[in-house]
């Protein structure tokens, strides 16, 4: 099978998990219940009732195992379901995919014959909102949770820059390095009063995703809470796939702002989305083909260029047909009531979201050109 044979076979694998029961229950309520209240979400919020509905469609454990009520949903039905919402509204989308992947996350870190800790049992039978904490890894040695051995567990200490979904988490997963060792230890994190805001962050864009700086004030992690203790070194291994490839969220969000300059009474709108749509569904198609083969190979920089390269023109993709969007709808366009700004600046975030230093590279070398 050619690259481009695997790459269509992706992306018709993610379109076909439309004919998943599952799927066009979320579909339904995403349409009913999400769309039409995007904007109001940007600037209110995602709310406490939203969570109770993801939960009772089975959307926080869906990729847990059956043992503990979920769904044990597959790789490309899983990235249709961050199609769906990402499309439908984009701050509840970021809330929800900060809890998300870490049904297999916890999994995977169980020990054989061992059973998980009643916390991560809770988050496996989706009990409980997980928000994430693990990006400051990045910034290391500049800036870092601290991670402090302790009899029967760690010390984590310092300032998570970033966690969305601020209010609604019942727990945070944390990553925080031990710096003589450079030992990077993932873990488990109830929120308690050793976890505070200091502060809600005031963004541009996913306003609404109740993002916070959160304060961890010499905060014990027993040791059955600690998902992985790895060098600083396989992690940033690791990060390289999670942040160089293209993914579900960039495609549902182009699929609404095609949708709209489609619906568009303006010829050239319309002539902006039949355009655009064919070019995107190839970026889809290359970028779901990419990430199949890196996790096939182990993960790590395996086709890091060509990964890059479709991660950076997804962004452009989305900048160019959010402009359009805008354009088509003239002034109007930035009433805060207008979806063209709302998905202008979601389009935004895309371009920093995981921004590495190799993302950020390729994001610019591609702009001097």
């Amino acid at each position: 099978m050619t690259a481009a044979n695997t790459a269509v076979s992706a992306a018709e694998s993610v379109t076909a998990a439309d004919r998943h029961l599952f799927v066009a229950r979320v579909r339904e309520y995403a349409e009913r219940v999400l769309r039409p209240e995007a904007l109001s979400t940007d600037r209110d919020g995602v709310t406490g009732e939203v969570i109770a509905e993801l939960a009772a469609l089975g959307l926080l454990n869906h990729q847990a195992p059956r043992e503990y009520g979920g769904l044990d949903i597959d790789r490309n039905t899983d990235r249709r379901l961050h199609e769906i919402i990402a499309g439908a509204c984009f701050n509840t989308w970021l809330v929800w995919a900060q809890h998300a992947p870490m049904a297999e996350r916890i999994v995977e870190s169980r020990k054989p014959g061992e059973p998980v800790s009643e916390l991560a049992e809770r988050i496996l039978r989706g009990e409980l909102v997980l928000g994430a904490g693990v990006s400051d890894v990045r910034r290391f040695p500049d800036h870092y949770i601290a991670a402090e051995r302790a009899s029967g567990g760690w010390i984590f200490t310092g300032a998570i820059s970033w966690v969305s979904g601020w209010g609604l988490n019942n727990a945070l997963t944390v990553a925080a390095v031990e710096r003589q060792t450079e030992t990077v230890v993932t873990a488990l994190v109830p929120v308690s009063d050793r976890t505070h805001s200091v502060g809600p962050l005031r963004l541009g864009a996913v306003a609404g995703s109740k993002t916070a700086r959160v304060e961890l004030d010499d905060l014990f992690v027993p040791d059955e809470h600690v998902l992985s203790a790895q060098s600083l070194e396989t992690t940033r291994f690791n990060d390289i796939g999670t942040a160089s490839d293209a993914r579900g969220h960039h495609f549902g969000l182009a699929e609404t702002v095609l949708r709209e300059l489609e619906q568009s009474g303006h010829p050239l709108a319309q002539d902006v989305a039949a355009t655009w749509r064919p070019r995107i569904a190839r970026i889809r198609s290359t970028a779901y083909e990419l990430s199949d083969e890196a996790i096939a190979a182990g993960g790590g920089p395996h086709r890091i260029g060509e990964r890059l390269a479709t991660k950076v023109a997804s962004g452009e993709a989305l900048s160019t047909i959010t402009r359009a969007l805008l354009i088509a709808r003239a002034g109007r366009g930035l009433s805060g009531d207008d979806t063209a700004q709302l998905h202008a600046r979601s389009a935004l975030f895309v371009l920093v979201q995981g921004q590495t230093t190799d993302v950020r590279r390729a994001q610019l070398a591609e702009l001097a050109r």
